[in-house]
C-alpha cells in the first residue's frame, strides 16, 4: 500500500481525510511543519498534501510555503498537493510555481481528491520507472540508438531486434512519420556483427528519381555530362557495413528492378560501367506507405517486397503507447532543459492532461519538437499548457492527418474514445456507462476489453 503523508492543523479535517483515504493509502497525519519533515525522512512517499496554514501562523501562508521548500528540496519529484482555501488561488499559483504539484481547494470533497490523488502516484510510478529505464539505458542499454519505451507494442520490437540483429536477412521497417523507423535500423546495426563498418542511410523520396540512381549505385567517368570522375554510390559505401533505404516506397519501377537484381546477385554496376561490382551490405528498408497496397495497385514490384521483408517490425503510433507518451516527454525535459541550462523542472497537471489527450500526428518527432520549444521559450520551472503550442484535435481532425486511416479503423477509434468518455464520465460506473452509449454491460465489457483499455480505466479512475 502506497503511504501519503497528510500536512493538516486542523484535527476534524485531518480525520476526515484519514478516514477517507485509510482504504487505499497508508495514511500519516503531520500537524506542522517539523512533524511534516520528520515524517518524510522516516517514510519518503511519493505524494504529500499540504495545507499551507500551518502554525506557528494558521492564518498565513509563510510556514506553509517553507515546508514546500524543505520538501521540494530534499526530494524535487514529489508530488506535493497544496490545499487552499477558495479566496487563497494566488498562494495556489505561488505554490505551483515554487514545485508543487497540483491544488486543490475547501471545502474538501474525498471521491475528487481521490482523483487527484490517483493521478499523482500514477505520474510518480511512471516518473520512477523513467529514471529505471533511463539509467538501465546508460549503464547496458538493450537497444542502442536512443530508443526508449516500455509499452508491451515496443517490448515486442525490441525483442524482434536482438532476435534479428546477427543474422543478415533483410528487415523492412513500417510505420507513420516519425515514430522512429531510422532509430531502429541504426538500433539493429548497432546490435549486429557489423557494428564496427559503416551505417549508410538515403532517403529515396527525398532525391530527384533522375539523379537517385547514381546516388544509389554511384557512376563511371564519362557516363554522363559532368561526370568527370568515377564516383562511388552508397551501396557501395555499405560494403561489410548496413544500407538503409529509407521511404523505399517511393523508389521509382526501374530502380527497383536494379535493386532487386543486387539483393539477388549481390553485385552491382554503376551507371555508365559494364563491370561487376561485388558488395556485401545488409539492406534495412523503411516506409511510411502501405506497401501491400502499392504492390496490388502495381506501383510497387511484389517480388521486391518479398525480398526486402524477410523479417517486418511495424512501430505503432505514439498515442497507442500508452505510458510510453510520459516516459518520452520527461526524457525530452531532462534533456533539453541540460541543453539549453534551463530550470524547467517539469510538466504541470494541466500539461500533463494535454499531452495524453492530444492525438500527436508527428509521433515521437513531433513530441521532442515540441518539448523543446516549451523548454526553450519557458520562463518557469513549470510547463504550462501554453508552453507546449498544442491544439487539441478532434476525431475527424485526426482522420484528415492520417490519409490511410481505413473505415473500419475510423469507426473503431470513435467506438474506443466513446467508451473511454463514457465510463469517466459516469466514474467507473459500468451499469450506467453501458446505459448512456445504448449497450448491454456485458457488451461493454468485451469492448473494453477488444480495445485493451482496462488497465488504462484502473489508472485513471483508481
Amino acid at each position: 500500500m502506497e503511504k501519503l503523508i497528510i500536512v493538516e492543523d486542523n484535527k476534524e479535517i485531518a480525520g476526515q481525510l484519514r478516514w477517507g483515504l485509510c482504504k487505499d493509502y497508508e495514511v500519516f497525519i503531520a500537524a506542522d511543519r517539523v512533524e511534516a519533515l520528520a515524517l518524510f525522512n522516516k517514510h519518503s512517499p511519493k505524494v504529500i498534501t499540504l495545507d499551507l496554514g500551518l502554525p506557528p501562523e494558521e492564518n498565513g501562508s509563510d510556514e506553509g510555503f517553507r515546508c514546500l521548500e524543505n520538501i521540494i528540496r530534499r526530494a524535487p519529484t514529489t508530488k506535493v498537493i497544496v490545499i487552499t482555501g477558495n479566496d487563497e488561488r494566488e498562494h495556489a499559483f505561488r505554490a505551483i510555481q515554487s514545485g508543487a504539484y497540483d491544488y486543490y481547494s475547501k471545502p474538501i470533497d474525498i471521491s475528487e481528491l481521490k482523483v487527484i490523488l490517483s493521478r499523482a502516484f500514477h505520474l510518480a510510478e511512471i516518473e520512477k520507472e523513467n529514471s529505471r529505464l533511463q539509467s538501465n539505458l546508460a549503464q547496458h542499454a538493450p537497444t542502442p540508438g536512443g530508443i526508449i519505451g516500455q509499452s508491451p507494442a515496443m517490448q515486442e520490437v525490441f525483442c524482434s531486434m536482438r532476435k534479428i540483429a546477427c543474422s543478415d536477412v533483410p528487415v523492412l521497417v513500417t510505420g507513420e512519420s516519425g515514430t522512429g523507423k531510422e532509430l531502429v535500423a541504426k538500433a539493429i546495426h548497432g546490435l549486429s556483427n557489423r557494428k564496427s563498418e559503416a551505417f549508410i542511410a538515403i532517403n529515396c523520396g527525398a532525391i530527384p528519381a533522375n539523379l537517385l540512381e547514381s546516388e544509389l549505385f554511384g557512376y563511371e567517368k564519362g557516363a554522363f555530362s559532368g561526370a568527370h570522375n568515377r564516383v562511388q554510390g552508397k551501396v557501395e559505401y555499405a560494403h561489410k557495413g548496413t544500407l538503409f533505404l529509407d521511404e523505399i516506397g517511393e523508389l521509382p519501377l526501374n530502380l527497383q528492378v536494379k535493386l532487386l537484381r543486387f539483393l539477388q546477385e549481390k553485385n552491382i554496376q554503376r551507371v555508365g560501367g559494364r563491370e561487376d561490382i561485388a558488395v556485401n551490405a545488409r539492406i534495412i528498408a523503411a516506409t511510411n506507405r502501405d506497401i501491400v497496397k502499392d504492390t496490388e495497385a502495381g506501383t510497387f514490384r511484389e517480388d521486391l517486397y518479398y525480398r526486402i521483408s524477410v523479417i517486418h517490425i511495424n512501430l505503432p503510433p505514439l498515442r497507442e503507447r500508452g505510458d510510453d507518451l510520459l516516459l518520452l516527454a520527461n526524457y525530452f525535459l531532462r534533456k533539453f532543459s541540460s541543453d539549453f541550462r534551463k530550470k524547467v523542472r517539469r510538466f504541470s497537471p494541466e500539461s500533463i492532461r494535454l499531452l495524453e489527450s492530444y492525438a500527436w500526428p508527428g509521433n515521437v518527432r513531433e513530441l521532442e519538437n515540441k518539448v523543446q520549444r516549451a523548454v526553450l521559450m519557458s520562463e518557469s520551472a513549470i510547463l504550462e499548457p501554453e508552453s507546449l503550442d498544442l491544439s487539441h484535435k478532434s476525431v475527424k481532425e485526426r482522420f484528415i492527418t492520417s490519409a490511410k486511416l481505413s473505415l473500419r479503423d475510423a469507426r473503431e477509434m470513435v467506438e474506443r474514445e466513446m467508451v473511454i468518455a463514457a465510463i469517466k464520465k459516469q466514474r467507473n460506473n459500468m451499469a450506467k456507462a453501458a446505459e448512456v452509449l445504448g449497450i448491454s454491460r456485458p457488451t461493454l465489457y468485451d469492448l473494453v476489453k477488444k480495445y485493451g483499455i482496462l488497465k488504462q480505466l484502473e489508472q485513471e479512475l483508481a
